[in-house]
């Protein structure tokens, strides 16, 4: 039990010493957007990934649809792609910004939702 509790020490010393290097050493801060920008990079591709695995599995399903309701679903997973990539501007543009923003996720969920409510119907 004391090697775990000593483990968690060391590695919050370890992130600890980290950030102090970044924080003091000359060009750390370049580093650090560096390597943020590189897990930023690496977190899309794997939601790439996961989109492109679901779509492959679910092909026929998705085929399986009207064309008015596939349609509908692409443009949903359009609008919330657009919407988590404008997230920052739209935020800086204040409260109107805020509310679109809020606008275009609920407008994606409810066209998902009802797409597959209607697949579900059969």
């Amino acid at each position: 039990m004391d090697s775990e509790r000593f483990k968690h020490v060391r590695n919050v010393a370890i992130i600890l010493a980290l950030a102090v290097a970044v924080w003091k050493i000359p060009g750390g801060g370049t580093a650090s957007r560096t390597i943020s920008n590189i897990f930023s990079v690496l977190f899309l591709a794997g939601f790439f990934f996961l989109g492109y695995r679901l779509y492959m599995e679910h092909r026929i399903s998705i085929f399986g649809l009207e064309e008015r309701q596939r349609g509908l679903a692409y443009g949903a997973v359009a609008l919330l792609v657009f919407a988590v990539v404008a997230t920052s501007h739209l935020w800086d543009l204040g409260p109107l910004g805020a509310m679109l923003w809020l606008l275009m996720l609920g407008a994606s969920a409810w066209a998902l939702y009802s797409v597959w409510r209607s697949y579900r119907t059969y």
